[in-house]
């Protein structure tokens, strides 16, 4: 038997958490977090690449490069729906080592592609779809690490999780315009491409968009295989998996996690593009990190509110919250010739990014409960074995709807930039499809209110 496979892991009994399981969790919990911000880094690299690309000259139209910036979400989301249910398959240790290593491939490939302008649009199209590795992670990384902790911490552990690993986003929108300034691998980098805006002319290494992540993923492998742990007790078929397709709440979950996953990815990987369509006087990456950045510090305060007042009542009040910061961003776009109000239009995205980070905390704290306590009602007055087996098989089924709803959700990183796109085309701007957004998370406030939050709920959590 492996010495890093655990073959006892009893977190709900507070003997063991305080002797054994806290330090092992916590130990397996630090290691996933760079791992998943790594992975969110190559998944979300094309929203700087795509705008970098003209400038060294690539001939891509407008619709080509919003194609290239939505098909990491079509394919990191699609993902996710098998990587859902690998880590009871394949152990949480293996599968972050062979997921965290997969990322090498979209990263170096990036870095020799963008070297020549005359690679082919199909090339690209296939490095963008390589770059769904790093959105599936997502779905494997929050399935092992609810495993780790018990009910009371799971808020805090996949907040800390996703939080930080959301982190990704902004680390990727901040660093890679850094990066693709200077020569940082020397001559094994590559030459440098010349480009001239406004008769000025520069140098950029926009191949180092890719480079920069390899030696930090080789680490993060590395670190992943010497040191997390396989969980016997998570180990499962898909076919013992496969139960969620059948529990009602699965469906709603993956409803409300479209809202506010679903909204914090899509509008990262728009973020770059509507403002440089919108306000094309700003240069989008000046701006662009900041959103992500604060969606994914709001995930990690989301998941200890959440624990303190309940999942159910965060969520319902965060849609609320993002109605009302979508109108403000609807009022300071430019609208008929006028040049509309950027700082309005900054700070109420802030205030969407924000409401985002928090929905995400909210509804992950939502799933553990709902599946525990409705197995635990079924279980109730059977006796000792039959509770205890439902401590056991409440928890797979929250760590397969956990990765599954991720899965769902992620395809909003696809769809709202197309939704922006398609909204441009057809009336000129945005604002269809952000009216479009606020009627979806309409029926979100109503799902949380009368399935989870309001007096009397059938499933209070």
């Amino acid at each position: 038997m492996s010495k890093y496979l655990i073959s006892h892991w009893e977190p709900e009994t507070p003997s063991f958490w305080v002797s054994k399981g806290k330090s092992t969790a916590n130990r397996n919990l630090w290691i996933s977090i760079p791992a998943l911000l790594l992975a969110f880094a190559v998944w979300m690299v094309w929203s700087v690449v795509v705008v970098n690309l003209p400038n060294v000259g690539f001939q891509y139209s407008t619709n080509q490069l919003f194609w290239l910036a939505a098909l990491p979400g079509l394919s990191g989301a699609t993902l996710r729906v098998f990587y859902s249910f690998m880590v009871p398959i394949f152990g949480g240790r293996k599968w972050t080592t062979i997921s965290t290593a997969s990322l090498m491939i979209p990263a170096i490939g990036i870095g020799f592609a963008v070297q020549d302008p005359n690679t082919g649009y199909p090339t690209m199209l296939v490095l963008a779809l390589l770059c769904g590795f790093g959105g599936g992670n997502f779905a494997s990384s929050m399935a092992n690490i609810s495993f780790f902790f018990p009910k009371a911490q799971k808020g805090y552990a996949l907040g800390m999780n996703a939080g930080l690993g959301n982190l990704g986003v902004s680390v990727v929108q901040f660093v890679v315009p850094l990066v693709i300034t200077a020569g940082i691998f020397g001559a094994i980098g590559g030459e440098a491409q010349i480009w001239t805006k406004a008769g000025e002319t520069k140098q950029m290494w926009l191949q180092n968009a890719g480079f920069v992540w390899v030696p930090f993923i080789a680490m993060t492998t590395f670190a992943a295989w010497f040191g997390m742990n396989d969980l016997a007790s998570a180990s499962a078929s898909f076919s013992e998996q496969a139960v969620i397709f059948k529990r009602k709440h699965n469906w709603l979950m993956c409803w409300l996690y479209i809202g506010t996953f679903g909204s914090f990815i899509g509008y990262s990987a728009g973020f770059p593009m509507l403002i440089k369509s919108q306000f094309p006087d700003v240069n989008p990456l000046q701006y662009a990190y900041l959103g992500p950045l604060v969606g994914a510090l709001a995930r990690v305060a989301g998941g200890w509110i959440s624990d303190k007042l309940g999942g159910a009542i965060v969520t319902f009040w965060t849609f609320i919250v993002m109605i009302l910061a979508v109108v403000g961003v609807i009022y300071f776009l430019p609208v008929n010739g006028s040049a509309g109000h950027f700082h309005g239009f900054f700070w109420m995205f802030m205030l969407l990014f924000a409401g985002t980070g928090v929905g995400n905390a909210s509804t992950f704290r939502m799933i553990p409960v709902i599946f525990m306590t409705e197995r635990q009602r079924a279980a109730a007055g059977k006796g000792a074995r039959a509770e205890a087996q439902a401590i056991v098989d409440a928890n797979k089924e929250a760590a397969a709807v956990l990765g599954f709803s991720s899965a769902v959700g992620a395809y909003g990183a696809f769809f709202i930039p197309k939704s922006y796109g398609t909204s441009i085309a057809m009336t000129g701007g945005p604002t269809a499809a952000l009216w479009a957004f606020i009627a979806f998370y309409v029926t979100c406030i109503a799902i949380t209110w009368w399935c989870y939050s309001r007096k009397n709920a059938p499933m209070p959590c």
